[in-house]
C-alpha cells in the first residue's frame, strides 16, 4: 500500500498540465509501449489516419503510454506524423512497469479529459487501418455501447491463452460469447475508463499483463454493454507459445481466478450463453501470417513438468482428473502422442480455478505449476489442426468452449462441497 500512496497517479505532471491545456476530450486514443521502435510510428500515423478521415471535427488526442523504453521507440513516436488538429503527447507513466500501469494512465487521462469515447491499440500492430479507429469508437460515440472488444481473424497457432483458457472459461462462468476478452485492443466509454482508474488494483497483476482480462470481466460483471467490432486479420508480432509467453501466462491465468472469487455470485448465477453483437465486418480477411509452435519444446515442457510437480497434481486435481492425466504424460513418453484432450483439460482448469480460491500458501506458484499441461493441451492442439483450415480450426476452439460450459456444473459441485 505505501507505493500505491506514492503513485497516487499514473500521470507525471507534464502530462497532467497537458491535460489542462487540451481540455475536454471527444476522442482519446491510448498506445501502450515498450521497446517498439519498429512498428510504433506506423501505428500512431494510422491512429491519426482515422481521426482525420472520420472524425475531423472532434476534439481528439493521441497518447502513447510508455515504460520507459530502453530503444528508440519514444523518439519515433515522437516523430510521427499527426495532423495539428489532433493532440498528441509521449510520456513515461508512473507506478509498477507494466501493460496495465499503462492502461492505468490513459483511464486517469480520460478521465480528467472527461473524454466521451476511449480506444486503446497495441504498439506492435501491423494490419491497424485508419478504420479500425472508426469501429472501436463509433459505438460508443453511437451510445450504443460501453465496451468494444476486437473480434479478429488470428492464425490457428496464435493466441493460445486466450483460445484454450481466456477465452473458453469467461464465456462459460460469465455467459458472455467475448471471442478475443484479451485482444489487447478495446474501445470504452469515458464513464468506464473512470471506473476502471477508480479501482485500487494497481499493485497486483492488473497492473501487468492481467490488464486485459480484468478490463473485459469487470465490463461484464458490473453491467456495461457490450459489442464485439469485426477488424479483420491481426498481424501482430506472434509469440512462439512453448518460448516466449511465462510470465503472460502467469499473470494473466492469476487474474482471471482472482476474479472468479470476486464474481462468484454473478457466475453462480449465470445460465445461458449470450451471443455477443460482432459489428462491422471488415473486407480483410485473408489468411494471416503463420506463427511457428516448437512442438519438440511442447513435449519436453509438459514431461519435465509433470515429472517434477506430480505430488502437487496429485493434491490439486480431483483422483479421476489426476490418472487421466497421468495416462496423458504416459502416452507422451513412451511413443511421442500428445493427448491431453479438451475435456479433461476444462476439468483440470476448473480443479486448479477452485483451489486457487482456497489456497493459503504462495498463489503464484500455484499458477506456475498449471504451465506445464498448458503445454501438454497446446500440444495436443497443433497436432490436431495441422492440416486444418482457420474454420477447421476454429470450430475445434469453439467445442472446447462447449465443454467447458458442460463442465460447469463440475465446478459448481466443488464450491458445493468446500461450501
Amino acid at each position: 500500500m505505501k507505493n500505491f500512496k506514492r503513485y497516487a497517479s499514473a500521470l507525471r505532471d507534464d502530462v497532467i498540465r497537458w491535460a489542462e491545456k487540451i481540455g475536454q476530450l471527444d476522442i482519446l486514443v491510448g498506445i501502450p509501449s515498450f521497446n517498439n521502435e519498429d512498428s510504433i510510428r506506423y501505428v500512431i500515423e494510422k491512429v491519426a489516419e482515422g481521426l482525420k478521415q472520420h472524425y475531423p471535427d472532434a476534439n481528439a488526442a493521441i497518447f502513447v503510454s510508455d515504460g520507459g523504453s530502453l530503444d528508440d521507440t519514444r523518439e519515433m513516436a515522437e516523430a510521427a506524423a499527426v495532423p495539428d488538429s489532433i493532440h498528441k503527447k509521449v510520456a513515461i507513466y508512473r507506478g509498477i512497469p507494466g501493460k496495465g500501469t499503462s492502461f492505468r494512465a490513459v483511464f486517469e487521462l480520460a478521465q480528467r479529459c472527461r473524454a466521451r469515447a476511449c480506444a486503446v491499440f497495441d504498439a506492435d500492430l501491423r494490419s491497424i487501418s485508419p478504420e479500425w479507429i472508426r469501429r472501436m469508437v463509433e459505438p460508443v460515440l453511437n451510445n450504443a455501447a460501453d465496451f468494444v472488444a476486437p473480434y479478429y481473424i488470428r492464425h490457428k497457432f496464435d493466441g493460445t491463452i486466450t483460445n484454450h483458457i481466456v477465452y473458453p472459461t469467461t464465456r462459460a462462468l460469465y455467459g458472455k460469447d467475448v471471442r478475443q476478452p484479451i485482444g489487447g485492443d478495446f474501445g470504452f466509454s469515458g464513464e468506464l475508463a473512470a471506473f476502471y482508474a477508480e479501482q485500487d488494483v494497481w499493485q497486483t497483476d492488473v497492473a501487468k499483463f492481467g490488464i486485459d482480462i480484468w478490463m473485459t470481466t469487470c465490463a461484464i460483471n458490473e453491467g456495461y454493454r457490450i459489442v464485439q467490432a469485426h477488424l479483420g486479420t491481426k498481424i501482430h508480432d506472434p509469440k512462439d507459445p512453448a518460448e516466449e509467453l511465462g510470465p503472460m501466462f502467469q499473470q494473466v491465468v492469476s487474474t482471471m481466478f482472482y476474479l472468479m472469487g470476486q464474481y462468484e455470485a454473478n457466475w453462480k448465477a449465470t445460465r445461458d450463453i449470450q451471443e455477443v453483437p460482432i459489428l462491422n465486418g471488415m473486407e480483410n480477411t485473408e489468411e494471416p501470417p503463420a506463427v511457428s509452435v516448437t512442438l519438440q519444446k511442447l513435449e519436453q515442457e509438459f514431461l519435465d513438468g509433470f515429472e517434477h510437480f506430480d505430488p502437487m497434481y496429485q493434491q490439486v486435481l480431483d483422483a479421476r482428473n489426476y490418472q487421466e492425466l497421468k495416462t496423458c504424460y504416459r502416452k507422451l513418453k513412451r511413443s511421442g502422442e500428445f493427448s491431453l484432450q479438451a475435456d479433461l483439460w476444462s476439468r483440470i482448469i476448473y480443479d486448479f480455478a477452485f483451489t486457487y480460491q482456497s489456497w493459503s500458501r504462495n498463489r503464484r506458484r500455484l499458477v506456475d505449476i498449471i504451465t506445464p499441461l498448458y503445454f501438454g493441451r497446446v500440444g495436443t492442439y497443433c497436432v490436431q489442426v495441422q492440416s486444418a483450415s482457420h474454420e477447421e480450426a476454429e470450430r475445434i476452439i469453439r467445442e472446447q468452449a462447449d465443454l467447458f460450459v458442460k463442465n460447469r456444473d463440475y465446478l459448481i459441485r466443488l464450491f458445493e462441497i468446500w461450501e
